[in-house]
């Protein structure tokens, strides 16, 4: 690769790391349904991201080859009109998209158990563990395929023609096992802690008609595509890269001590310096060796690539530490490089249970009563670790002056109950208060009644919370 164009791609791999996540959307809520989801102007760069993955993926050498073969098989090649090569090929690419929408449903049916399940140090290791195998795979350790005689039942599957193109499709997720991962796991695991089957069902389509892409353009036009190449050992240093910092990841929400070592980082740099650390950390990653060069090139390519994939790992999980942080980092501060923040911030009153503590019903009542004896509104914030939109409340929604002046103007007691880890009372707890996934958001008015309304379930921004906010503050039957 010419020095052109590998500063290029250096600088638009340091450009997505610092400006893409804050381009992401926010959580779904209750209130949210998946048309108006994906819609909305942030939300559809999330599902154009989720396109682009499935593109990403359809050029991996598991899918690349098997296109123009694939394509000969159902006909569309020698389809006697364009209208019916268009027909084929749609055919395939909604087979393609029913098998993965049905995986989209049953992550999103599983919903709080899946997430739990992943918040069991256990399950998370096995999971990272698979994830950096996978990982391996793609920078070139072994060779990951399905059996060469099961890939070829799976090939004579369907044949020519509609039908035959449809069933082709279906099974050619199975084919495509081996590179769908990387980017498959990350978006299951985000569609089970949505709980949406709309919404997973049309992502999980979405992303079937990201690898659809390459058979559509190959199966309806005269176009053909680029011959395979060195290029597609770079999509899969990509995948491998992404691999990497997924398995941290979820180790991190596992593990205590990492989550508070990253979190401690991304307090010290604070949001936008800590982007912008992670964008040339990517930046120099890149340029190092973290794509175009190969493991298996000797000893100085290994230790140039090795290099540079761990500064785009390190500055993956930083970027993800800095997302979550105040606006000031603390390093600036007591270099005296900035002020620290002036306006007010949120304040948990009470956080239950502590860190290596169990939940205590008796405790959690005397806060009950201590508010009720006061004629105060009680806010409860019921999340886990592995809740993504428990995340963006908390860095979205809790930090807005909208909520903080409605919290002070209310006297509000706020209690955060952390359900990461499950116990008979603090299930019995979650029971009682209707809590049938995370994050919940409930409210308990001044004269110590449990509100059935307003309750919040899912991510919500700050002007609306505020109002939610403020009709737990009325008591039944006066306005608000």
């Amino acid at each position: 690769m010419n020095a052109r164009k590998l500063g290029a791609m250096a600088v638009l791999a340091g450009v997505a790391v610092a400006v893409v996540p804050w381009l992401l959307p926010t959580g779904p809520n209750a209130n949210l349904d998946a048309a108006r989801f994906l819609e909305s102007g942030s939300l559809a760069i999330g599902a154009a991201v989720v396109f682009a993955g499935g593109l990403l993926t359809a050029l991996t050498p598991c899918v690349y080859p098997l296109i123009p073969i694939t394509v000969s098989v159902f006909g569309a090649r020698k389809a006697e009109s364009r209208g019916k090569a268009l027909l084929l090929t749609a055919s395939y690419i909604v087979g393609m998209g029913v098998v993965f929408s049905a995986l989209g449903i049953l992550a999103a049916k599983t919903g709080q158990a899946f997430g739990a399940l992943l918040g069991h140090p256990a399950v998370v290791t096995g999971l990272a563990v698979f994830l950096l195998l996978l990982a391996s795979s793609m920078f070139g350790a072994f060779e990951l395929a399905l059996p060469e005689r099961l890939q070829t039942r799976l090939t004579s599957v369907g044949g020519a023609g509609v039908a035959g193109a449809f069933l082709m499709g279906s099974v050619s997720g199975f084919l495509a096992a081996p590179c769908t991962g990387p980017v498959l796991t990350g978006l299951l695991a985000f569609v089970a802690k949505t709980a949406n089957t709309t919404l997973g069902a049309t992502l999980l389509f979405i992303y079937a008609l990201g690898i659809g892409v390459p058979f559509f353009v190959l199966g309806v036009s005269t176009v053909r595509l680029p011959r395979g190449g060195v290029w597609m050992e770079w999509v899969k240093s990509v995948l491998g890269i992404m691999l990497v910092a997924l398995a941290l990841s979820y180790l991190k929400d596992a593990s205590p001590w990492a989550r508070d070592v990253v979190k401690g980082l991304g307090a010290q740099l604070g949001r936008m310096p800590g982007a912008l650390v992670a964008g040339v950390l990517a930046l120099v990653g890149v340029l190092v060796g973290a794509v175009h060069r190969s493991f298996k090139e000797g000893s100085r390519d290994f230790a140039f690539k090795a290099l540079g994939v761990t500064l785009v790992v390190v500055a993956l999980v930083l970027r993800g530490g800095a997302l979550d942080a105040g606006p000031v980092g603390a390093l600036w501060v007591r270099l005296g490089v900035a002020e620290p923040p002036q306006a007010p911030s949120w304040r948990w009153h009470h956080v239950m249970p502590q860190k290596k503590a169990t939940f205590s019903s008796d405790e959690f009542e005397q806060v009950l009563a201590q508010a009720r004896s006061e004629g105060r509104p009680v806010l409860i914030d019921f999340f886990a670790d592995w809740c993504a939109a428990c995340k963006e409340l908390d860095r979205e929604t809790y930090p807005a002056q909208e909520v903080i002046s409605q919290s002070s103007e209310g006297q509000f007691l706020t209690i955060k109950v952390d359900a990461t880890h499950s116990d008979d009372a603090l299930d019995a707890l979650m029971e009682r208060f209707g809590v049938e996934g995370l994050p919940t958001v409930a409210f308990v008015s001044p004269a110590g009644k449990v509100l059935q309304r307003p309750r919040i379930t899912g991510f919500l921004a700050p002007v609306p919370f505020a109002t939610e906010m403020k009709k737990a503050r009325c008591e039944e039957g006066s306005a608000c």
